[in-house]
């Protein structure tokens, strides 16, 4: 900001103006902002006032002279004013300022829901208005050219990491896995189109689950896959969407909803970190999802991440058809510690952990009478190398569910390395969440720079850490 004296910049500094550029010089070395001139620098309006007087700026240079101390404290307040201008500011969250979500410096206490559940005669029965010139579509994944449009709209718009190097590649085959569990709804596959062409250019949708919230067993939705085409992202579609996706869901009697994100909304019940265990190590240097580390040579890091060529437990192998019950009620009773965790039925248990391949995989230990007394799981989510002369994606296992009773959890997981590994997935990636901490170091993982943020609509408790999470949404 110019000074309110034009000559200002001609005369010698005062004792004032030599406080404030300590104070710019401070502000410039913390907090690496633009340099400011003296009057620049971004006080509070009362303080801007006072320092462009110049009878308030002889008023500093007498009370440097006089007054070590009390200088300091006007340069303090200087620096202190400067920084926080800076610093950005706490998002307002417009659209979920409306929604039945917990807000960000609420303290919670109890397990219970924000707004009663309503009577579906009173949900809104026509759809929610969209921008002009776009129109709602329900997808049918049964229709090989709808899948392929919102395969297309995935693998072009969807999450990719902060620097465009990679994103998610969700194929056919393993959405449809994703969004077709027992109970799920065609209308729950909620898709934009822009009307003169027909192209799909939003998706959101929802599955039924059962989800216990301490002690409080919710009937609710998990949603996913919300996704705007990158060109719209400034015509308030997404709001539009979870607006529309939620009427749905409430018109079946479902008023609850689990969910996450990459971003801070109000207001996370947890935080969770991945974490990442390297299975071919030069590949994930070459497109630079990992590097080496300081001191290391590429051949050292290939030593250092190399497996056994087959799992070591005895009775570890995939799971069968005839191992799906004993399976189910062995992760029933691991989930019941956990304060987030679903509940599920025997029909979804088959449904989530029947190996397919390339998308999901699931492992078991069985004793020499048969009983199940471990098991492991994951699924496969490749990932497109964006700018690559040479890869093209980058093949992840992601940790499922596990449950260690018998086989020691050390054991039992890098078994599990072993067979992704052994159908050429080059990462195994991991949230800090359930049991995971306790072989992340032991097995190499390492931490990764993503949270992953998980949420309810419509209810609320108190916070929880990642080791009280069990629940996995793709």
């Amino acid at each position: 900001m110019p000074s309110s004296n034009p000559k200002a910049e001609d005369k010698e500094p005062t004792a004032g103006q030599d406080l404030l550029e300590q104070a710019k010089e401070v502000v410039l070395s913390t907090e690496q902002v633009m340099a400011q001139a003296v009057a620049g620098l971004k006080l509070q309006d009362s303080s801007r006032a006072k320092l462009d007087d110049p009878e308030s700026t002889l008023d500093l240079s007498e009370l440097n002279r006089t007054g070590s101390a009390s200088a300091k404290q006007v340069l303090l307040q200087a620096v202190s004013d400067a920084v926080a201008s800076n610093r950005p500011q706490p998002k307002k969250f417009a659209f979920w300022s409306t929604q039945p979500v917990t807000k960000l410096d609420e303290q919670v206490t109890t397990n219970e829901w924000i707004e009663p559940n309503k009577d579906v005669s009173l949900i809104r029965q026509e759809p929610y208005t969209l921008p002009g010139g776009f129109t709602w579509v329900t997808l049918d994944l049964n229709d090989a050219s709808n899948l392929k449009e919102l395969y297309t709209l995935l693998n072009e718009n969807y999450v990719e990491d902060d620097d465009a190097m990679f994103r998610f590649d969700y194929q056919p085959e393993f959405i449809k896995w994703s969004l077709q569990p027992p109970g799920w709804k065609r209308e729950w596959h909620v898709g934009v189109r822009v009307e003169k062409s027909g192209k799909l250019v939003g998706f959101i949708a929802a599955i039924p689950s059962n989800l216990k919230a301490y002690d409080k067993v919710l009937k609710v939705v998990d949603i996913n896959f919300l996704c705007v085409h990158k060109k719209l992202r400034s015509k308030r579609v997404a709001p539009v969407l979870i607006r529309e996706i939620t009427r749905r869901v409430n018109l079946t009697g479902v008023f609850q909803a689990a969910y996450t994100a990459g971003v801070v909304l109000p207001t996370p019940v947890s935080t969770c970190r991945y974490w990442h265990r390297s299975l071919n190590p030069k590949k994930l240097v070459d497109v630079r999802f990992s590097h080496l580390a300081r001191n290391m040579t590429m051949q050292r890091t290939v030593k250092l991440y190399k497996l056994p060529d087959q799992p070591k437990t005895k009775g570890y192998r995939r799971i069968t058809p005839k191992d799906m019950d004993k399976a189910h009620k062995l992760l029933e009773e691991y989930l019941k510690k956990f304060n987030l965790c679903p509940i599920f039925s025997k029909e979804e248990f088959r449904h989530w952990f029947t190996p397919k391949e390339g998308i999901i995989d699931c492992f078991v230990v069985a004793d020499e009478k048969g009983n199940i007394t471990d098991l492991t799981s994951y699924y496969c989510l490749p990932s497109s190398v964006m700018h690559h002369p040479v890869h093209k994606s980058v093949r992840a296992a992601y940790s499922f569910y596990n449950v260690a009773t018998k086989t020691p959890w050390l054991e039992l997981m890098n078994d599990a390395l072993i067979s992704a590994k052994n159908v050429q997935m080059d990462v195994y990636n991991a949230l800090d969440l359930m049991d995971n901490k306790k072989f992340f170091m032991p097995l190499k993982f390492g931490a990764g720079d993503g949270n992953l943020q998980y949420y309810l609509y419509n209810w609320r408790c108190p916070s929880m850490q990642p080791e009280d999470i069990a629940l996995i949404l793709m």
